[in-house]
């Protein structure tokens, strides 16, 4: 007898962004698994998406909600309370997708018996040589340690990230959706998915193309604010805080001590500049190698400084107010 299959509900908050909304619908429309809907939550946007959600009413199973801006994480909360499906798949509304991405979605949680999953992003070819520099700096090595899109963070189990995720109605009548709206909600919520018994799983073949920030400036205050929220987790679960959290801001004294050591001891400070060098020069030669194009992999050492200091001030500011038991 064959299993019924899967009846998935996509929930994508939006926020001023009808444009990008809808690009990633019309992928939906090109779904090659037709077993689901789509759940809109316009988050107390000024720029409406009414009307792109009406032009793909007809393709598309879509329901549309507009409610005052809350942050996304209660904008998903809101989804998860109208959705019918079996299985919630949140997106991004900066995100594309192929044909097979639901399809592989099926597959996986079937294969694995999972819950609770995550899939990885990548760089499309029409993004622009800043968006792919800004990628490649979010995944390589030099930068985040590599673990991003891996099987198991560092310490422990995979850890889904919302702009690719999924949850079984079982993990969302058990934990009531987020906890929290920003500062980190996806991580603390796959956390504590984990910690009632949950198995998580990244579906590697379940990838989306993630447009991410446009420019460097929209880059900086992202990554400042991702830097708040890994200190912002770790008031909810203190043994998350690893060690590779902390070389974002280890890089910013780094470098500032660097700079002061080329004003006040000269020779010294060309000594620690020689090994800042050879850094930019791994960072240089792994962009060339997984973007085969030096300029991205020269705009990649710009997007890897902007994210290493921006994620360092975040993390060092939100630690002090931590440290000072001042809010946030």
């Amino acid at each position: 007898m064959k299993e019924e299959s899967t009846f998935f509900s996509v929930i994508i908050p939006v926020y001023n962004r009808p444009q990008e909304l809808d690009e990633l619908l019309n992928c939906l429309t090109l779904q090659r698994y037709q077993h689901f809907e789509v759940i809109i939550i316009e988050d107390g946007s000024q720029i409406s998406s009414h009307e792109i959600v009406r032009k793909y009413s007809n393709p598309l199973d879509i329901q549309y909600f507009y409610k005052e801006n809350g942050g996304q994480g209660f904008a998903r909360n809101y989804a998860f309370e109208r959705a019918k499906g079996d299985f919630f798949v949140i997106l991004d509304s900066d995100a594309l997708v192929e044909s097979t991405y639901l399809e592989e979605v099926e597959k996986g949680i079937r294969e694995k018996n999972i819950d609770l999953f995550g899939g990885p992003d990548k760089d499309h070819p029409s993004f622009s040589p800043i968006q792919k520099a800004i990628s490649f700096s979010m995944t390589s090595l030099f930068t985040t340690g590599g673990i991003r899109g891996k099987e198991k963070n560092v310490g422990g189990q995979f850890h889904p990230r919302s702009f690719n995720m999924g949850i079984s109605r079982k993990v969302w009548e058990a934990t009531k959706g987020f906890k929290i709206t920003r500062m980190g909600e996806d991580i603390e919520f796959s956390i504590r998915c984990l910690s009632l018994g949950f198995h998580s799983a990244l579906l590697p073949k379940a990838f989306i193309y993630h447009k991410r920030r446009t420019d460097f400036t929209q880059f900086y205050k992202q990554l400042h604010f991702f830097g708040r929220a890994r200190i912002n987790i770790s008031r909810f679960f203190p043994k998350e805080l690893k060690w590779v959290h902390f070389f974002p801001a280890c890089y910013l004294i780094g470098m500032i001590l660097v700079g002061i050591s080329l004003i006040l001891f000269p020779e010294l400070g060309k000594y620690l500049a020689g090994f800042v060098v050879l850094y930019w020069l791994g960072i240089i030669i792994d962009a060339i190698v997984q973007t085969k194009s030096l300029k991205i992999a020269i705009l990649g050492l710009i997007a890897a400084n902007i994210q290493l200091i921006a994620y360092g001030q975040g993390f060092l500011e939100e630690a002090w107010k931590k440290i000072t038991n001042k809010p946030s």
